[in-house]
């Protein structure tokens, strides 16, 4: 998986907040905002190769959560990232 080329996290109005740059993201009529935890998942994603599995590791590594939960949670997430279009196997 990997975040699609052309779109970055942005903080807009104290929201962090997906966008689309270039011509490519033309047509990406969608906001995306992200909590501070999305947004560190994101963060940690950018430019490299990544899964659930990665993401979680990344949600224990720095928060006190659970490992079963801190996958559920990035299964749901990489769920919505690519329901929106921002995200590519």
């Amino acid at each position: 998986m990997r975040i699609k080329e052309g779109f970055v996290l942005r903080k807009i109005c104290g929201e962090m907040i997906v966008v689309g740059e270039g011509l490519a993201q033309v047509n990406f009529n969608k906001v995306v905002c992200l909590n501070d935890t999305a947004a560190f998942l994101w963060t940690s994603c950018e430019g490299v190769d990544f899964d659930p599995d990665y993401m979680a590791d990344k949600l224990v590594e720095t928060y006190d959560v659970p490992r079963d939960t801190a996958l559920s949670d990035t299964r749901k997430i990489t769920d919505k990232w690519f329901e929106t279009g921002i995200m590519e196997r």
